[in-house]
């Protein structure tokens, strides 16, 4: 337990004392009988979409609230996760004063977003074996320092950060631990969803982006204390989540049966795709991975990205990022897809 939290103390005045935007769909709650929208200006003719979303996305809310073991008011829902972590940023961090700390390599989103909030971002590279750099990290903490930024399993790396190590940072450090879990359900570890009533700085992102494959629909989701929760929908716009996406991603959670195949099939297919690279000569090194893709060190990053870009296959380069020189990551695809691509390294010389 980290007694030193203060949420109030981490606040943008500004957004403390905030009155938010209070929506038409906001005013009131349903009584279960039937109701004519005179309210909120919209097209009264049914197109299926000319009535404005629920703002609060509470059916929605509440499946998933079943399926990861929360209360619907320790959850939002934003357009993209990108959206959540922009947030985060807008609620938290002063522009010109506060600071945030990442670790890099990681997801890139992270810094571009201190950039455009104008907050200085204090990045400490992960240790040669990828984990995070605890006494360095708390070396630069300092009265300004407002969120650490933990991507777990990580990208690009796809490996997961040690409990012990993120236990370290939740409780010797005083603002917000925003733990990433994009990647987590192809992970061998548990969700530090179960740890959120023990730690009150912990924040936790997640995606339908990834396992539940609706990268499409933009879907992010934030888990953190009702306090938190309560302070982000002040900021959050109205409706940022619209209705097509909602009742998309309703059908999808609602068929869980589905994505743990799928996922299932996935994790057969990283460790296929992992066994078929040791034959491949010109790869130097593979990394384990928790995610759904492999990053791999190979003799000259770029020259092999575009052999394999001339054969018909995207991958990603990730020699430009700090511990990564002349690496590629490889997203784990269907078997037929993956049969192409272990074709294509190995015929390369």
């Amino acid at each position: 337990m980290n007694t030193n939290f203060d949420l109030n103390g981490l606040v943008r005045p500004n957004v403390a004392k905030l009155k938010p935007y209070s929506s038409a769909r906001d005013e009131f709650q349903s009584t279960g009988t039937e109701m004519v929208f005179l309210d909120a200006n919209e097209n009264p003719f049914q197109t299926d979409v000319n009535r404005y979303p629920d703002p609060q996305q509470r059916t929605l809310k509440a499946e998933l609230a079943k399926i990861k073991g929360v209360a619907q008011e320790n959850i939002l829902l934003g357009n993209g996760s990108d959206e959540v972590l922009d947030l985060i940023f807008r609620a938290f961090c002063e522009p010109k004063i506060d600071n945030v700390i990442t670790l890099p390599p990681t997801y890139g989103m992270y810094a571009v977003l201190a950039n455009i909030n104008d907050v200085e971002n204090r990045e400490i590279e992960l240790t040669p074996g990828f984990q995070p750099n605890i006494s360095n990290i708390l070396e630069v903490v300092d009265r300004n320092s407002k969120i650490i930024f933990l991507c777990s399993p990580n990208n690009p790396t796809g490996n997961s950060f040690s409990e012990e190590g993120v236990l370290d940072i939740l409780e010797n450090f005083s603002g917000l631990v925003v733990i990433d879990e994009a990647y987590i359900d192809f992970s061998k570890h548990p969700s530090w969803l179960k740890k959120l009533q023990t730690y009150p700085n912990l924040v936790i992102t997640q995606t339908l982006s990834k396992a539940y494959g609706m990268a499409g629909i933009r879907l992010g989701i934030c888990y953190a204390s009702k306090e938190i929760i309560g302070v982000l929908n002040k900021i959050k716009p109205p409706y940022n989540v619209n209705e097509l996406s909602q009742l998309r991603a309703l059908k999808r959670i609602t068929n869980m049966d589905e994505v743990k195949q799928e996922v299932a099939i996935i994790l057969e297919e990283r460790t296929r795709l992992f066994k078929a690279l040791l034959d491949v000569k010109f790869i130097q090194k593979i990394f384990e991975s928790d995610a759904n893709f492999i990053l791999i060190k190979v003799d000259d990053a770029t020259k092999r990205y575009s052999e394999m870009l001339e054969m018909g296959i995207v991958i990603r380069n990730r020699t430009t990022q700090p511990l990564c020189e002349n690496t590629l990551r490889l997203t784990v695809g269907t078997a037929a897809e993956n049969d192409r691509l272990i074709k294509a390294l190995k015929a390369i010389n």
